[in-house]
């Protein structure tokens, strides 16, 4: 065999055997991808599952984001309502919408002496029974455990709730399923006004 004919047959086994090598990590990076994609899949729906598996409070508990949320709550001494069977709507202000109110305004509240205020408030953000986004339309009136009424706002794509005093807060994160009702994150504070 001539040495030109030998590389040749070298050059062709080396392409083809680089070749099937190619092709066998390539089906199996789609088989590892599937894998870890399914993987991936039953991990989101196992926390789903935990999440619907905890109360409202306990949701809120475990979202470092309403953790003010939470405190007020329990200054308030509402864990227990919220705990309940329900089932409860809680548009969820995050720790930022609290930072948004006047110099002071949450400090006070949180006094023990403000705490029928702060209830009040708190109780402004629950509507009884579970209600979804997909239930919401433009200028609906929504009755809260507290007794005031809430506005719903519909523009541009996204959903806003007005409050008593004319303020706004626009949902963030909607249809958090919890074990007793819905939570729908909002970016500011309710008011009930006087």
């Amino acid at each position: 065999m001539s040495k030109g004919l030998l590389a040749g047959v070298l050059v062709a086994i080396l392409v083809i055997g680089g070749g099937l090598i190619w092709w066998m990590n390539d089906d199996n990076s789609e088989d590892m991808n599937t894998s870890t994609n399914a993987s991936q899949m039953t991990e989101m729906d196992d926390m789903n599952d935990e999440m619907q598996e905890q109360d409202i409070v306990a949701l809120a508990a475990g979202n470092e984001s309403l953790s003010t949320l939470v405190t007020a709550v329990q200054a308030a001494d509402l864990v227990a309502t919220l705990q309940g069977d329900g089932p409860f709507t809680v548009f969820a202000p995050t720790n930022a919408a609290f930072d948004e109110l006047p110099d002071g305004t949450l400090e006070s509240l949180l006094e023990p002496e403000n705490q029928e205020q702060l209830a009040g408030i708190l109780t402004y953000h629950v509507v009884s029974g579970e209600v979804m986004s997909s239930q919401l339309s433009d200028d609906q009136e929504i009755t809260t455990v507290q007794g005031g009424t809430l506005t719903v706002d519909i523009r541009d794509g996204n959903v806003y709730i007005v409050d008593a005093e004319g303020g706004e807060a626009m949902v963030v994160t909607a249809d958090v399923a919890a074990s007793n009702g819905v939570v729908h994150v909002i970016d500011a504070v309710l008011m009930p006004g006087s």
